[in-house]
């Protein structure tokens, strides 16, 4: 077959690169020259522990898989399976902790609770010391966002000469009529076997065309960039507030939770969460935030930021390093419950896959493997 895929995010890359596996031809269009939304502003967290039971849980579980097998295949993505720890500060905290690791699913999820000294012996950099212990997650990993995209695309040139062509700098502006194919902005027409628009938070233009009324919405984060710390963070790193905004962690204990403790105002109007992932040369990531009414401010607030900054201090019980960088990136979240994704055919061989939301990153290799099988590639 020949597979187009419109859209080089990590969702995009995923589907070509199962396209290539499968031993179709690919030509990959990207409307940028090289991907700059969420998919290279995010954490590059894949992050399995907190997913909802049920579809979304096995999607994270065989990414999960899938991430280590090509990264094992393609150093340049920086996998590690270094797993994450969400850090515990108070008792309802550590109760929704305690609950948690009590789950049936508790080992299939990879969770143990640790004691303080238990954290900090798992992860020395954590020497602050108001943590009362944490949920370690074992089946957790991370990969390098801003260069994951163009790593696989140099793996797929060198795997399969002459069956991947990347196309950057062009928009897709039309689907051809009665076969599979689009026509893009410089007057290019691409014919295939099969048309898979993976387009992210990009929701106007063509895809409205398509469909006008797109179960997904848009969702905005702010982050920030450090310089090195110095040390090792042996894992990624959550907060108490990481247990409000994912769907594992529900139930009795999380109600007690935000019962007993509110967000200080600065969290609650943003929404936020500390996660923090250490770069390979040394420097942290850390947010984020969440927005959701549109539209979207042009700017990045400084609130919130030093919000965040108090948070991680207090866990390393240090300084942190000079911030290097803050961004804000906007992904795509599928509104319908229960779902990971939203796929569409939206014409003749053509698909539209988006909305994985904050799981594009975790669950993106699980999605293209379910396109790829369900299209009978």
């Amino acid at each position: 077959m020949r597979v187009i895929v419109v859209g080089a995010g990590v969702l995009g890359t995923m589907h070509a690169w199962h396209a290539v596996e499968r031993g179709h031809e690919v030509v990959h269009i990207e409307r940028e020259e090289q991907a700059r939304g969420a998919s290279v502003r995010n954490f590059g967290l894949v992050w399995v522990g907190g997913r909802a039971d049920g579809p979304e849980l096995e999607a994270a579980l065989r990414a999960r898989e899938l991430w280590e097998e090509i990264g094992a295949r393609v150093p340049d993505l920086g996998f590690r399976p270094n797993g994450s720890l969400t850090a515990v500060t108070t008792e309802a905290e550590l109760a929704v902790a305690r609950a948690s690791a009590a789950r049936p699913d508790a080992a299939a999820r990879g969770y143990k609770l640790l004691g303080p000294e238990e954290v900090r012996a798992l992860n020395p950099a954590l020497r602050g010391e108001a943590v009362l212990g944490g949920l370690w997650c074992e089946r957790d990993a991370a990969v390098e966002p801003r260069t994951a995209q163009r790593a696989l695309q140099d793996a797929l040139r060198a795997a399969a000469p002459g069956r991947y062509t990347f196309l950057g700098g062009r928009e897709v502006r039309a689907l051809l009529e009665g076969r599979p194919g689009v026509r893009d902005d410089r007057g290019g027409t691409h014919e295939g076997d099969a048309v898979v628009l993976c387009t992210g938070a990009w929701l106007g233009g063509l895809v409205r065309e398509l469909v006008p009324e797109l179960p997904v919405r848009r969702v905005r984060l702010q982050m920030m960039q450090t310089e090195p710390l110095g040390e090792e963070l042996t894992t990624s790193v959550a907060d108490g507030d990481s247990f409000r905004y994912y769907p594992a962690y529900g139930g009795p204990a999380l109600d007690a939770m935000a019962a007993a403790q509110d967000q200080t105002p600065v969290a609650a109007l943003h929404k936020m969460q500390l996660l923090m992932v250490q770069r390979r040369d040394g420097s942290l990531t850390i947010g984020d935030t969440h927005e959701y009414e549109t539209p979207f401010r042009f700017d990045v607030e400084e609130e919130p930021y030093g919000h965040l900054a108090a948070v991680v201090e207090k866990l390393l019980g240090r300084p942190l390093p000079p911030v290097r960088q803050r961004w804000a990136g906007v992904y795509a979240q599928c509104a319908e419950p229960g779902r990971v994704v939203h796929r569409q055919e939206v014409g003749a061989g053509a698909w539209l896959v988006t909305g994985p939301g904050g799981r594009g990153m975790t669950c993106s290799p699980a999605i293209a493997e379910q396109t790829a099988n369900e299209l009978g590639w």
